[in-house]
């Protein structure tokens, strides 16, 4: 899959910065660019609990919502991961180029599904300074951005403070005290927003909880007799009437709503 160049026009996702890129490399799917785009960034040494909380929101806003990151090590792969295909990765290195090489078979199915895009030529490796410029691309794509897990002088603190420069919404994790000293300092400040619920947090994208199908209600909506839901589902029929999802009315069952 080759390298191709973004058209002029998609610059302008990137002109509210005050040194906005001059081209754009891209490997993938365009159509991402249209969605609406959260960040999820952070340390690349990321705990346990981090990982699995960024793993579930990636998947819960990846139906609506594109999730944007790094492709670093930590955080930002971990959520590109989980939001698959719905993931725009932007890189630091040339997209002929794969780095970090621990991240290779991610790397190449966000080629493949999702979206790649780099400030660099095809085959540039990244030196130290260019993943604080490739940071400022993510910010500047991104409508909103959630730092997961971050030390108080950390690339993902810069971010956050260009998210702030930007006016963008900034939302960060609960953690423990000490193992993420700069989101609770955000927090502290009241620089940045907490999300203690994950699918609250996702009903401002639209994104509503599916409730579970029962396959037993839908069977009581067919007006079944009080007899044929026992003959099938036995003392079932006795649990969900105290539990006051159904009323038995007569010889018949009536679903309370």
């Amino acid at each position: 899959m080759g390298t191709k160049i973004l058209d002029n026009e998609f610059l302008t996702y990137f002109k509210t910065l005050k040194n906005p890129p001059k081209k754009i490399y891209y490997k993938g799917n365009l159509e991402l660019l249209k969605r609406k785009k959260v960040a999820i960034i952070g340390s690349r040494k990321m705990n346990l609990y981090t990982k699995k909380c960024v793993e579930e929101l990636s998947s819960i806003l990846k139906n609506k919502v594109c999730i944007v990151s790094g492709g670093a090590l930590g955080v930002d792969i971990s959520a590109s991961k989980a939001a698959l295909p719905n993931t725009i990765a932007i890189f630091a290195n040339g997209l002929d180029q794969i780095y970090p090489k621990a991240n290779q078979k991610i790397i190449e199915e966000i080629y493949k599904y999702g979206l790649a895009l780099s400030e660099n030529e095809p085959n540039y490796m990244p030196k130290k300074y260019d993943f604080l410029l490739r940071n400022r691309l993510v910010i500047a794509l991104s409508d909103c951005v959630i730092i997961a897990q971050a030390d108080l002088n950390s690339g993902s603190m810069q971010s956050a403070k260009l998210a702030l420069e930007l006016k963008k919404p900034l939302y960060v994790l609960p953690q423990r005290l000490n193992e993420s000293q700069g989101t609770n300092k955000l927090i502290k400040d009241n620089k940045a927003k907490l999300i203690v619920d994950f699918k609250e947090f996702a009903l401002e994208f639209g994104i509503k909880e599916e409730k579970e199908q029962d396959e037993f209600l839908e069977f009581c909506q067919k007006g079944i007799s009080v007899e044929e839901a026992l003959a099938v589902y036995g003392d079932k029929v006795y649990e969900y009437e105290l539990e006051g999802k159904i009323d038995i009315a007569g010889i018949f069952i009536k679903v309370i709503k």
